[in-house]
């Protein structure tokens, strides 16, 4: 009996076609695979080498939106994150458009307001404008928290209005700011710890009075806010940056050795940053060292004028009278919290105050140079040259 007669024949042929089917079919398949991978990696070398078209928007745009650029973004980058955004059609667009401004290389980190659908040449045009810079918060050494009412009228901003002027822009004609209030609120209830207060100041900074808790926590610096974020979001941001930055200047560890806590010497430094010019800070420094060592007041008008919101050099007697933590006339040791945002220069001070037995200073000079002393006799040859000089 041959094996057509037992059925083994066919049974071949069908498991064969079978196999061949299935062969033909992954031979397809690969085939495609292989097809779809040239289509991909000709159009990606296409894009990249400048030949045929790029997909582009025309018209006005529809709707405005915040972008961030971050440190480090390359034009490529920053075309990236327009495309993601719906701001142009691709990325080529903008880096297309962007090869004749060589502004666009000079784009800083931030937030900028842009529109969604617009030409890349659009997208270089609003990019390069410095009106479109928004969320910039800039905080020089020794601001507080509250404005400053000087005696000519004006007001210099705090730490709060100016967060939240940077919280300001524009969008579709509606106003993202947060009010001065909401900040307020959320900095004198909010946790701690969640708003980015450092670990070493929280259990200080949570015994102040509420309105002063985050006073001297958020250093000199440029920051960059969200339009468009909440009061908490805001906070947030800002603090979670500066406590970074107080870690590069040297808190807490910078504290070991000094006899305070890393809260303490922040507090120091404030004082130091409202007291005197940079070229005195070291002998200020050491004056406080001087004083806190005999149990001696401080005797500093900026704490009396701190509580006041108010920049005078001098004090009244009246002023000097009132009762409160703040006013150094009237009690001895620290603040209970800093009175400003103290710099990096400030702070070194303190961890390395310069050698000497001063106890006393005044501002004796119009550049605003002070003239120190060890003795109270000395102390008042120096006002009466202040006073010659016009110092005050």
């Amino acid at each position: 009996m041959n094996e057509d007669e037992l059925g083994l024949f066919d049974e071949h042929t069908e498991r064969d076609n079978r196999s061949r089917g299935r062969r033909i079919k992954l031979t397809v398949f690969g085939l495609i695979v292989v097809l779809l991978i040239g289509v991909g990696v000709w159009y990606g070398w296409r894009q990249l080498s400048g030949l045929g078209g790029y997909d582009d928007f025309a018209g006005t745009g529809e709707k405005d939106v915040v972008i961030e650029v971050k440190g480090g973004d390359s034009t490529g980058a920053i075309a990236g994150t327009l495309a993601e955004q719906g701001v142009v059609a691709s990325s080529r667009a903008f880096v297309e458009a962007s090869e004749s401004d060589a502004r666009v290389r000079a784009v800083q980190p931030g937030f900028y307001v842009m529109r969604t659908k617009i030409s890349g040449a659009d997208a270089v045009t609003r990019i390069v404008d410095p009106k479109s810079r928004v969320g910039n918060l800039q905080i020089k050494p020794g601001t507080q928290l509250d404005d400053i009412k000087k005696k000519d009228g004006s007001v210099t901003p705090g730490i709060v209005s100016l967060l939240s002027k940077a919280s300001c822009a524009e969008l579709d004609g509606k106003s993202t700011c947060v009010k001065v209030e909401d900040l307020r609120k959320v900095a004198s209830s909010g946790d701690l710890a969640a708003l980015g207060v450092p670990e070493w100041a929280v259990a200080d900074a949570g015994k102040a009075e509420p309105t002063r808790r985050l006073e001297g926590l958020i250093a000199p610096s440029v920051y960059d806010v969200r339009p468009g974020a909440t009061a908490e979001e805001l906070w947030k941001k800002v603090l979670t940056d500066s406590s970074a930055l107080l870690q590069s200047f040297g808190l807490p560890t910078i504290a070991d050795g000094t006899g305070f806590t890393p809260y303490q010497v922040l507090t120091m430094a404030s004082l130091v940053q409202r007291e005197g010019i940079l070229k005195d800070f070291g002998k200020v420094s050491r004056v406080i060292y001087n004083r806190l060592k005999i149990g001696m007041e401080l005797a500093f008008d900026s704490t009396v004028n701190y509580v006041l919101d108010r920049p005078n050099i001098a004090t009244s007697d009246a002023d000097r009278g009132r009762a409160g933590a703040y006013n150094t006339y009237k009690n001895t040791g620290l603040t209970p919290t800093p009175i400003s945002a103290p710099s990096r220069d400030a702070i070194v001070a303190i961890i390395e105050p310069e050698a000497g037995n001063w106890l006393f200073f005044v501002l004796c000079e119009k550049d605003g140079t002070s003239c120190f002393a060890d003795t109270y006799e000395k102390h008042l040859a120096n006002r009466e040259l202040a006073r010659r000089n016009g110092a005050f």
